[in-house]
């Protein structure tokens, strides 16, 4: 018998507003990606059934980590202590401390996503990244907001397809 996960609901369709559809966009996927990885045993959040290696549990961190990246460190320029924390060392396959737990991703995950939301809500669509984490030289293009989010929404959706089948083949559950 085939599991059915719950669709999460997408952003109404009458939306004009370019901030409130991709925000909503936003939530919706970062809501999809955590219907996918809840419910899941310890054991299949940290099994890869992949040749590559990366586990379900690493790429919900991975998500955490890219909105912390993208929008703390780099849109806002905040200092951020480990804005890759989801390597080992770069490049190189994500990782989870053997004593992370889901919950510990989870809330992670979560108070990233609200941070997030902040940012977004204080800021205009057309406002450029302060320092990219202090990698792009002040007199350099620094990505706007908009692209910005526009990133992360192509980054959510690429991923939450690699969700779907990795928790295909952990229990047979399917669906958004």
């Amino acid at each position: 018998m085939v599991h059915k996960i719950e669709p999460a609901v997408e952003p109404p369709v009458t939306l004009t507003s370019p901030s409130d559809l991709l925000t909503g966009y936003l939530d919706f996927y970062r809501d999809a990606v955590l219907r996918k990885v809840e419910g899941m045993s310890d054991a299949e959040l940290r099994n890869s059934r992949l040749p590559t290696g990366w586990s379900p549990l690493g790429l919900f961190k991975h998500l955490a980590c890219v909105e912390l990246r993208w929008l703390q460190w780099g849109f806002n320029g905040e200092h951020i202590e480990e804005p890759w924390a989801e390597f080992k060392e770069r490049p190189g396959p994500w990782h989870v401390d053997s004593g992370e737990t889901f919950e510990d991703v989870k809330k992670f995950f979560q108070e990233t996503c609200a941070r997030s939301r902040a940012i977004v809500a204080a800021a205009r669509l057309e406002d450029q990244a302060a320092t990219l984490g202090g990698k792009v030289p002040a007199d350099e293009d620094r990505p706007t907001l908009i692209w910005i989010l526009f990133h992360l929404l192509q980054e959510y959706a690429r991923h939450v397809g690699h969700l779907d089948i990795a928790r295909e083949l952990a229990d047979g559950a399917v669906g958004e």
